[in-house]
């Protein structure tokens, strides 16, 4: 049903494009400022531009989460330019069985944005495309990036408009992206969808903490998201005929800074049953979990963190064997675990409440050999005696 009126039409067109261009301007002029410090200080020259330009170029296709688009593991040869096209889609999203609906803000159509799959030292040159069918001005902020406001302030597009940006590679990690446009419209589009992450792989793979090698035969790409639903004095739900129509409401739960839903790629239910994610014993699997606003602590119930990298960085050796791990708000991380016994796993932020009430959970189902060394029913359930 929807309950907005007059009063709570948001804000026009023409507002959110004004409430950002100066912010934007104001940016780029930063940017340059801090560009040139950063390169008055760099370690390496810069590549020039004829230099770049000779780099091989690739395209990645991108994939919606949970997946990642194909990449090598281990870089192959130097590196490259790698080219990414995301184009921004206003949608509206069924966040719910009970049909709770959001006009969501994507890269892509999914909420996360896609992940991005790179090697340290490359180049990440992505085109930005705002269809003249959106009412939005966005941008984009790479947490990845060196430079001010992660190229935000270099990429703000007003709907029919399309920009591009390229950034180095310069850490390995996984990092998280998000659209930025300046003031309360920051984490408004980030609490509506719009974020994702980017991971940049050490050239010759992940290590353990003795520098030993590590190899994943499967990746999923996990990506938290709050959102701050309103509702009327009937207790429903608020949906609105445009996306932007709900600002002033969303406004007022944001300041709560308690979440209607809290979920896993988009919406609850999104990665079980039918959804669910697959693995076989014997697999390693690299659970990539990021959480652009708020923190949190995913938690393999049945499993470990064999290796984990709860901060993001493979430059730093990864924790081991624990069994839950922190992801701090703005963040991603990632755990290894190689399964050792079939069934079905949940895969929860284990604020307990935020799984099973509000939706922070996902489920692996796995194949093979159960091992009753591993675990066994000594005695079924019986009547006492």
């Amino acid at each position: 049903m929807n309950k907005t009126d007059g009063e709570k039409s948001g804000v026009s067109r023409r507002t959110f494009l004004s409430s950002t261009a100066v912010a934007g301007t104001a940016a780029i002029g930063a940017g340059l400022l801090v560009a040139d410090a950063v390169s008055s200080t760099a370690e390496a020259a810069p590549m020039s531009e004829e230099q770049i330009a000779a780099l091989p170029r690739v395209t990645q296709e991108m994939v919606a989460p949970p997946f990642l688009p194909k990449h090598d593991q281990i870089a192959k040869g130097g590196p490259k330019v790698v080219e990414v096209r995301f184009v921004i889609e206003e949608k509206i999203m069924v966040l719910d069985d009970d049909g709770a609906e959001i006009w969501a803000l994507t890269f892509n159509g999914s909420v996360p944005g896609p992940m991005i799959v790179v090697h340290q030292d490359d180049y990440v040159e992505l085109t930005l495309v705002n269809p003249d069918t959106n009412v939005m001005e966005h941008n984009i902020d790479f947490h990845a990036s060196t430079g001010a406001l992660g190229g935000g302030g270099l990429t703000h597009v007003s709907p029919g408009e399309e920009c591009v940006l390229r950034f180095k590679a310069t850490k390995a990690g996984i990092f998280i992206y998000h659209c930025a446009p300046g003031g309360v419209m920051i984490p408004y589009h980030v609490t509506h969808g719009m974020n994702g992450a980017i991971m940049v792989l050490p050239r010759d793979g992940l290590k353990g903490k003795e520098g030993e090698p590590l190899k994943y035969d499967k990746a999923f790409f996990i990506g938290e998201q709050d959102y701050y639903l309103a509702k009327d004095e009937d207790d429903e739900y608020l949906t609105y005929e445009t996306a932007g129509e709900d600002y002033a409401d969303s406004l007022a739960v944001m300041s709560t800074l308690t979440p209607s839903h809290i979920v896993f790629n988009g919406a609850v239910g999104a990665l079980t049953g039918d959804n669910s994610l697959k693995a076989s014993v014997g697999d390693a699997v690299l659970m990539i979990h990021a959480q652009a606003n708020r923190d949190t602590r995913p938690h393999l119930i049945g499993g470990h963190g064999e290796y984990v990298w709860s901060t993001g960085s493979f430059t730093d050796a990864p924790q081991t064997g624990l069994e839950t791990w922190f992801i701090a708000g703005g963040a991603a991380g990632a755990a290894l675990y190689t399964f050792k016994q079939p069934g079905v796993y949940a895969y929860v932020n284990h604020n307990l409440i935020e799984a099973v009430v509000k939706g922070a959970t996902a489920i692996f189902e796995v194949d093979g050999e159960w091992n009753d060394d591993l675990m066994k029913q000594v005695k079924k359930p019986t009547a006492i005696g």
